[in-house]
C-alpha cells in the first residue's frame, strides 16, 4: 500500500471531525466573549455605577474591540496558514498576561468625563483578552473554508451567535448567583485555556498541501458601494439594540435584567438570519413592514400605562428589524475568499451604530430621539414589496407612481400634526384615532416604495406623541446627560412642579404660597428620613454634620437648621444644574443656600473623606428603579461607617417596585455590627394631597441608643411605626465580590 493510500483514512477521519471542532471553537469563543461582558460590568460596578448609559458605553467598547479583532482576522487571513496559526497562538499567549481576568486598579477622577473615562478603563482592563477572543468567529470560518469540500462557512456564524446568547444569559442565571467574582474569574480563565486548545486543534485540520500556500482571492473584490451597504445594514440594528435598551429602561419600565433582552434578541437575530434553512428569515422579512407600522408607529408614545404591551412591541420590533437587515446582509454575502472583509464591514457598522447611541445622541438630543430615527432609517433599508397584486400594478404605472409619491407625504405629515393635537387642542378622540388609522392605511399602501413608506412611518410616529415630544424639547423642559433623561413638568392645576426620570418620580415641589419649603414625595416628616432629620438637633446638637447621597431636586435641604453643615453628593452634573436653577426648583436656594455639593461617585468620595466626618448620612441614589448595587454591599456599609461618627446614624432608601432589598441590609447590618430598623410609611389622604408618597427607609447605627431614641420619637405610638429588619434564611447578602438580584425579585406583576 502506498503512502498516499495509508494517509487517506486519516484525512477522512480528520475531515469528519473538522466541522464539530470548528463549531465548538467558535461557540466557545463567543460564549467567553458574552460571559465576559456582564462579568466585567459587575466587577466594575463599584467604580462605574449602574446607569444604563454605562452599559451603552461598555457595549461601544466591546463593539470597538470586536472591530479591531475582525480587522486583525482580515489581515491575518492573507498570510500562509502556518504563519496565521503561529502568530495567532503567540498573541493568545501574550494576552494571557492579563489573566486571571479582572479590572484595572485605576480610580475615576472626580472631575473626569465618564464618556471618556469609562471606555479607557474597560480597554485597559480587558482590551487584549477581548481583542484576541473576538477574532475567533471570522478567523475560524476562514480556516474552515480553506478546504472547499467542507461547504458553506457562513452557517457557522449562526452557531457563533448562539454561543454568544448562551454566554450572555448564563451569567445572571447560572454564574452570578452561585460564584464569587474570584471564582468567576478563574472559571473564565479556565475557559480561555480550553479555547486555546480548540484553536490548536482547528489549526491541525488544515490540509497539508495548503499549510504553506498563501490564500488568493478567486472572485472579484466587493465594490465600495456594496461594502458601504453592508456597513449600513449592520449599523441600524446595532444602534436600534442600544436605543431600545434606553427606550425601555427610561420611558417604559426600569425593570432589573431588562437590559439583557435587547442584546439577547439582537444575538438571536444572527442565528435566524444566517441559518442554512431560510424559511423563518424569509417569513420575518415579509412581515417586517407591517410590524414596523404597528410597533414603530408608537416610538414616541409613553408606555408606562401598559408597559408589558409596549415592551413586547419594542422588543418584537427590534428582533424583526435585526433579522430582516441581517438576512439582507446574508443574501448579499460574498464568496468565502472575501469572508473576513464581510465581517469587518459588519463590525464597522456595529461600531457606528453604537457610537451614534452611546456618544453622539446624549450630547445632541434631550430625549431618546435616536430610537425613532433608527426606526425610520430601517424603513429605508428594509427589503419590501407591495403586498397585493393591485398595489403592484398601481405602483408600476408611471403616472400613479409619481402622483402617489407626491400626494401621500403631502397628506400624512399635516394629518399627523392634527392627530397629535398640534394644530387643534383639545381634539375629539375619534379625530385623533381616525387620523392615525388613515396614516397607517396609507403606510400599508406605500409598502414597496421605501421613501414614501419611511415618510408614512415617521408621520405615524409623530401622530402618537411625536409633536408633543418635539414641543417639550422646544420649551426646554428636559435635560439629558450621560446618566439619564430628566423632565421638569409644571402642573398648574395642582400647583406643583415635578422632576421625572423616565417613569420614576424624582422630586415634587409645591408652588402654592407658603408651601414652597415643604418636603414632599418620599421625604415627608413621617418618612424614615424625615423623622431622622427632625431628630438630628436632639441627637447631635445644633451643629450636626449632615451628608446626603443623591441630590435629586434638593428636597431634603428643607430640613436644614441654621447651624448645621450640609453636604450633598451627586454624580450627575445635570442634576446639580436642575436642583440649583431657581426657575426649576428652589429647595436649595430657600432652605440651604450654604450647602456644599460634591460632584462624583459618593462611595469613592466618602472613602477618601476623613474618618468621622458626618453625624447623619442619608443614602438615596436610585437612578429610576435601577438598583445602585455597589452602594448596598457590605463594603459600602463599611465605608459609610468609616465616614460617620461612632454614634452616627445612617438612613438608606430602599423603595423599589421590583426588588425586596430588606434582606440585603439585614445581612450587612449583622455582618458589620449595626442596629437596624425599618419604617414603611404610607401617607394619609391629607398627606397625599400635599404630594407625599409611600416610602421605605432603613435606619442603622452602631450605637443602639441612637436608633432607640429615633424609634421611640416624641410619641409613644412612634415605636409601632418601626420594626426590625427581616432576615432571610440562607441569604448571604451582597458584597463587592458576590451579589445577585435574582433571590430578591418580588412576586409581583410590575406590568
Amino acid at each position: 500500500m502506498s503512502d498516499i493510500e495509508q494517509a487517506l483514512p486519516r484525512s477522512d477521519r480528520r475531515e469528519r471531525l473538522a466541522k464539530p471542532l470548528f463549531v465548538a471553537t467558535i461557540v466557545a469563543g463567543s460564549f467567553l466573549l458574552f460571559l465576559m461582558q456582564p462579568m466585567i460590568a459587575r466587577m466594575a460596578l463599584p467604580r462605574l455605577g449602574g446607569a444604563p448609559a454605562v452599559w451603552n458605553s461598555a457595549m461601544l467598547v466591546y463593539q470597538a474591540l470586536l472591530l479591531a479583532g475582525y480587522a486583525y482576522a482580515h489581515w491575518l487571513s492573507r498570510l500562509k496558514p502556518r504563519r496565521q496559526a503561529g502568530l495567532h497562538l503567540a498573541l493568545f499567549g501574550l494576552a494571557a498576561l492579563w489573566l486571571p481576568i479582572g479590572i484595572s486598579s485605576a480610580l475615576p477622577p472626580a472631575d473626569g468625563n465618564p464618556i471618556l473615562w469609562v471606555p479607557w478603563f474597560l480597554l485597559s482592563s480587558i482590551g487584549p483578552l477581548f481583542f484576541i477572543v473576538s477574532a475567533q468567529a471570522p478567523l475560524m470560518q476562514r480556516w474552515y473554508a480553506l478546504e472547499s469540500s467542507r461547504g458553506e462557512p457562513y452557517a457557522l456564524y449562526a452557531a457563533s451567535n448562539l454561543g454568544s446568547f448562551a454566554g450572555l444569559f448564563s451569567y445572571p442565571l447560572l454564574v452570578e448567583p452561585f460564584l464569587t467574582l474570584d471564582q468567576q474569574s478563574l472559571l473564565w480563565t479556565a475557559g480561555y485555556g480550553v479555547l486555546v486548545l480548540l484553536v490548536v486543534g482547528c489549526a491541525l485540520t488544515t490540509p497539508s498541501h495548503l499549510v504553506e500556500t498563501k490564500p488568493e482571492a478567486e472572485t472579484p473584490r466587493p465594490r465600495p458601494k456594496e461594502v458601504a451597504y453592508w456597513v449600513a445594514l449592520a449599523a441600524v440594528p446595532s444602534g436600534l439594540m442600544l436605543s431600545t435598551t434606553t427606550h425601555l429602561t427610561t420611558d417604559i419600565v426600569a425593570m432589573p435584567l431588562l437590559w439583557a433582552l435587547p442584546l439577547g434578541l439582537y444575538l438571536l437575530s444572527f442565528v435566524v438570519a444566517f441559518a442554512t434553512r431560510r424559511g423563518v428569515a424569509d417569513f420575518i422579512t415579509q412581515l417586517a413592514p407591517l410590524l414596523m407600522l404597528i410597533a414603530g408607529g408608537l416610538a414616541f408614545a409613553s408606555g408606562s400605562r401598559s408597559p408589558v404591551f409596549s415592551a413586547t412591541l419594542g422588543l418584537s420590533l427590534l428582533f424583526v428589524v435585526a433579522v430582516t437587515l441581517h438576512a439582507e446582509m446574508y443574501r448579499r454575502r460574498p464568496a468565502a475568499d472575501h469572508l473576513t472583509a464581510f465581517y469587518l464591514a459588519m463590525s464597522l457598522g456595529g461600531v457606528i451604530g453604537g457610537a451614534f447611541c452611546a456618544i453622539l445622541a446624549p450630547v445632541v438630543f434631550d430625549w431618546a430621539y435616536e430610537h425613532p430615527l433608527l426606526i425610520v432609517a430601517a424603513a429605508f433599508l428594509l427589503p419590501q414589496w407591495p403586498l397585493i397584486p393591485p398595489l403592484r400594478r398601481l405602483w408600476s404605472d408611471p403616472f400613479w407612481r409619481r402622483a402617489l409619491t407626491i400626494a401621500i407625504p403631502v397628506i400624512v405629515l399635516p394629518l399627523s400634526a392634527l392627530a397629535d393635537g398640534a394644530i387643534i387642542y383639545p381634539l375629539p378622540e375619534w379625530v385623533a384615532i381616525g387620523g392615525s388609522i388613515l396614516i397607517a392605511i396609507l403606510g400599508v399602501v406605500s409598502i414597496g416604495r421605501k421613501p414614501v413608506f419611511a415618510i408614512c412611518l415617521g408621520a405615524l410616529m409623530l401622530s402618537y406623541g411625536g409633536w408633543l415630544t418635539l414641543r417639550l424639547s422646544a420649551e426646554d423642559t428636559r435635560t439629558r446627560s450621560y446618566f439619564g433623561i430628566y423632565q421638569v413638568i409644571e402642573r398648574h392645576d395642582e400647583a406643583i412642579r415635578t422632576l421625572m426620570h423616565g417613569t420614576t418620580l424624582h422630586g415634587v415641589q409645591n408652588l402654592a404660597p407658603g408651601k414652597e419649603r415643604s418636603p414632599t414625595s418620599y421625604y415627608g416628616p413621617n418618612s424614615g428620613v424625615g423623622r431622622a432629620m427632625l431628630a438630628a438637633p436632639a441627637l447631635y446638637g445644633p451643629g450636626a454634620r449632615i451628608g446626603v447621597v443623591g441630590l435629586g431636586t434638593g428636597t431634603l435641604a428643607c430640613y436644614a437648621q441654621p447651624a448645621e453643615r450640609w453636604t450633598f453628593f451627586e454624580i450627575d452634573p445635570a442634576m446639580v444644574r436642575i436642583a440649583t436653577d431657581p426657575a426649576r426648583f428652589t429647595f436649595l436656594r430657600r432652605c440651604a443656600p450654604e450647602a456644599r455639593i460634591e460632584l462624583g461617585d459618593a462611595r469613592l468620595m466618602l472613602e477618601r473623606a476623613p474618618p468621622a466626618s458626618y453625624d447623619l448620612l442619608a443614602v438615596d441614589a436610585f437612578s429610576s428603579d435601577a438598583v445602585p448595587m455597589h452602594l448596598l454591599t457590605r463594603e459600602a456599609i463599611r465605608s459609610y461607617g468609616r465616614a460617620l461618627a461612632p454614634n452616627g446614624l445612617l438612613l438608606i432608601h430602599i423603595s423599589n417596585r421590583y426588588l425586596n432589598l430588606e434582606p440585603v441590609l439585614a445581612q450587612a447590618a449583622d455582618a458589620e455590627g449595626w442596629d437596624a430598623w425599618l419604617i414603611h410609611n404610607s401617607p394619609t389622604p391629607a398627606e397625599q394631597t400635599d404630594h407625599l408618597t409611600t416610602s421605605i427607609w432603613v435606619a442603622l447605627s452602631r450605637d443602639p441608643a441612637i436608633t432607640e431614641t429615633l424609634v421611640d420619637g416624641n410619641d409613644p405610638n412612634d415605636r409601632f411605626d418601626w420594626r426590625e429588619l427581616e432576615r432571610r434564611p440562607g441569604f448571604t447578602g451582597w458584597s463587592d465580590d458576590f451579589a445577585s438580584i435574582l433571590p430578591l425579585l418580588k412576586d409581583v406583576r410590575p406590568w
